[in-house]
């Protein structure tokens, strides 16, 4: 079953950000834009390069009205420590989920159960609270912020301008298609 339109399922935990303890739950995604970013722990290889990636993007995610979770089965405590050692993760503002029970890794479907860790996971959630992108990748593969912004920016665009859609590689202020007969076989 794809996760495609479908509602986040409901879920509470403890989070670490700009040096504090917060509480964090699906009610905080509703009314606006959120990327919710799985890796699979913290302290690795792969990781800490991903995260830099966002944090160096969060102000344009910011400018979108966009907030990032970035979600481990790791614990808020670790997510502390990590930030306080790494220079790479010193750099992030956004919220750091600790997810040791693995409820929301299991929500989204990116538990990987025989190993304790979530997949690379990427989904983006609109203001009601459904995802409309998907993207899960091998554990050796990591992912690119400024792609994460192009298809955040074509999500919006499409969700404020009905019966239009973004063709591949569409950026911002680029021409979309509108969907009709007249296109068909045409493209």
């Amino acid at each position: 079953m794809s996760l495609i339109n479908s509602e986040i399922k409901p879920f509470k935990a403890t989070a670490y950000q700009n040096g504090e303890f917060i509480a964090v739950s699906d009610a905080d995604l509703l009314g606006k834009w959120s990327v919710v970013f799985f890796y699979p722990a913290d302290f690795t290889f792969v990781c800490p390069t991903e995260l830099g990636d966002l944090a160096d993007n969060y102000a344009e995610f910011q400018r979108l009205g966009v907030e990032i979770y970035a979600v481990s089965t790791d614990t808020h405590f670790t997510h502390k420590a990590w930030h306080d050692t790494s220079e790479t993760i010193r750099k992030i503002q956004y919220v750091m989920v600790g997810d040791p029970t693995a409820a929301i890794s299991r929500n989204f479907d990116v538990m990987i159960e025989e190993a304790g860790l979530a997949d690379r996971g990427t989904f983006v959630v609109d203001p009601n609270g459904r995802i409309q992108i998907v993207e899960i990748t091998a554990g050796g593969i990591g992912r690119d912020a400024s792609e994460l912004l192009r298809k955040v920016k074509a999500a919006q665009y499409v969700a404020s301008h009905p019966g239009e859609v973004c063709p591949a590689k569409w950026q911002e202020g680029e021409a979309t298609l509108a969907p009709s007969l007249d296109l068909v076989g045409k493209i």
